[in-house]
């Protein structure tokens, strides 16, 4: 009797680079770095958007990812998908961030569910959450490692 056989898929993961943002500093030491940063390329969305910044040991940025994308004042993401960046990028620490486009850069109680959880997950990975920041394009933004939540 001959037995079946099943496939099994070959996959590549690669990174594609689809553009650049200018900053004005070499590596990113700080949060408003990072948020000034994240807010000229978050700048003009209509709905609220997760983006990872990632960095090397140096924290040279690596990278800039949108991990998600919400609706006008809410936004659904796993840790796996934050972290999945990194882990391809090598990064050793990375910035969350997100946008508030109400203008109201309070954080959430789900956005501070997220964080907590963001901050486990990066420490079994090895990959420090550095902060999670809010943004607005009018009010600038807010910290939570600066409000005791990281």
């Amino acid at each position: 009797m001959e037995k079946a056989l099943f496939e099994t898929a070959i996959y590549e993961v690669v990174l594609v680079r689809k553009g650049c943002v200018l900053r004005e500093y070499e590596s990113i030491k700080s949060s408003a770095e990072a948020a000034r940063l994240i807010t000229t390329y978050l700048k003009g969305v209509d709905r609220e958007h997760l983006v990872g910044l990632y960095l090397d040991a140096s924290l040279h940025p690596l990278g800039i990812h949108t991990i998600a994308i919400g609706t006008v004042n809410s936004l659904n993401v796993h840790p796996r998908e934050v972290y999945k960046p990194a882990i391809l990028l090598g990064a050793v620490s990375l910035f969350v961030a997100h946008n508030h486009p109400s203008g109201n850069p309070r954080p959430s109680h789900n956005d501070i569910q997220l964080t907590t959880r963001l901050v486990t997950a990066g420490r079994i990975l090895g990959i420090n959450l550095r902060d999670h920041v809010i943004v607005t394009e009018q009010d600038g933004f807010v910290s939570f490692a600066q409000r005791g939540l990281i």
